[in-house]
């Protein structure tokens, strides 16, 4: 079975989910999660700010905020008995999936289970999609999760 188990986290929903399946798994296998959280350092700089302000005051601010969804994740799973270890890493400009890929290997994990949001058409093109790199770039297995209200109604009749 799998003894150590790869979740990527951003916050999301289906991040979320995915974080709930890797908590069954790893309980039924007594496996290890390791919790990821890459941040992006664009999604938190506007370009504008001073060099020592970004240094000395936001990089540390989401550094911070991304620790501690890490560490509120791993107490909650460590309550319901799972052991659980977490790393936290900054994109530098680096694609998210090539991350995830790298610190799978790294941490020596058996499989990959992260939400994926689904997305088709035009937001797909642009907005790509780091779980389908990951998939593809993996040395092991990926599991997909998506949110529960994203999946499509299985069960309607016409």
């Amino acid at each position: 079975m799998y003894s150590r188990i790869l979740v990527p986290l951003d916050r999301s929903a289906t991040a979320l989910c995915a974080l709930e399946q890797a908590a069954v798994l790893a309980r039924l296998s007594g496996g290890t999660i390791v919790l990821l959280h890459v941040v992006e350092e664009l999604d938190h700089a506007t370009g504008f700010e001073p060099a020592k302000v970004y240094t000395e005051e936001v990089e540390p601010t989401f550094l911070a905020a991304g620790q501690a969804m890490l560490e509120e994740a791993a107490a909650r799973l460590r309550k319901d008995g799972v052991t659980v270890e977490t790393i936290l890493r900054q994109s530098r400009g680096e694609r998210v999936a090539a991350l995830i890929v790298r610190e799978t290997a790294a941490a020596n994990c058996d499989i990959v289970i992260m939400g994926t949001h689904g997305r088709h058409g035009i937001g797909r093109v642009l907005l790509g999609s780091d779980a389908e790199q990951v998939a593809r770039l993996s040395p092991v297995p990926v599991m997909l999760v998506r949110h529960a209200q994203a999946r499509p109604d299985s069960g309607a009749g016409s």
